[in-house]
């Protein structure tokens, strides 16, 4: 159990800035190394039960959306009704592996990650997104 499932309190996601995320807000997610946006929406699972539930219960990610889950470093996608695009971390943010179009009923497992984005299928390829690569986390603008 990590400390922030021990304590309560809200994991303090860091960005490549150094400025603490919470889980309210909405933040975009661009590939420095390929100058690509993965996301313009993700939405931030770091407290337990938020951990816990995932993208559970919807249909589908909507263009630009995603979720970023810290700390992870495997998710299941047992009863999920869409394929998603895996994005694991380390704690710099670099890319350490990537899985696209993860269908349901699957396990996926990077011990050396930190956390993982959840996204879109087809994101990873679009975006051409590999390992080594550097992500950055900022706040999403527009409607959110």
């Amino acid at each position: 159990m990590s400390e922030a499932d021990s304590s309560g309190g809200q994991y303090g996601v860091q960005s490549s800035g150094g400025n603490a995320v919470t889980a309210e807000k909405r933040l975009r997610v661009t590939n420095l190394t390929r100058g690509a946006v993965l996301a313009t929406s993700l939405e931030v699972a770091d407290t337990a039960p938020r951990r816990n539930k995932g993208l559970l219960g919807r249909t589908g990610l909507e263009p630009g959306g995603g979720l970023w889950i810290a700390p992870c470093e495997s998710v299941h996608t047992f009863f999920m009704q869409f394929p998603i695009d895996l994005v694991y971390l380390d704690r710099k943010n670099r890319v350490k592996k990537v899985r696209e179009r993860v269908p349901a009923w699957r396990i996926s497992v990077c011990l050396s990650a930190h956390s993982i984005l959840e996204l879109p299928p087809g994101t990873i390829r679009a975006t051409m997104t590999q390992p080594g690569d550097t992500v950055e986390f900022t706040p999403a603008t527009g409607s959110e």
